[in-house]
């Protein structure tokens, strides 16, 4: 998801995606760690970063909010 996809959802939206992308990524690294190997290992990185990027956004929203 691009920056600019982020920021025409909703609060609650970004929030609900958040909690998605979390859960994700606590399955990858389960998986990581019981397996010791993933498909792809970059996807953590990439759903540590995304994560990042919409509570950043979500930040930003509630500061303009304020």
């Amino acid at each position: 998801m691009t920056p600019q996809e982020i920021r025409n959802l909703s609060a609650e939206e970004i929030e609900q995606r958040i909690d998605e992308e979390q859960e994700q990524l606590d399955e990858l690294r389960f998986q990581h760690a019981i397996q010791g190997q993933l498909e792809n290992p970059m996807l953590l990185r990439k759903k540590r970063r995304t994560i990042a990027r919409l509570k950043t956004i979500l930040n930003e929203k509630a500061r303009a909010v304020s």
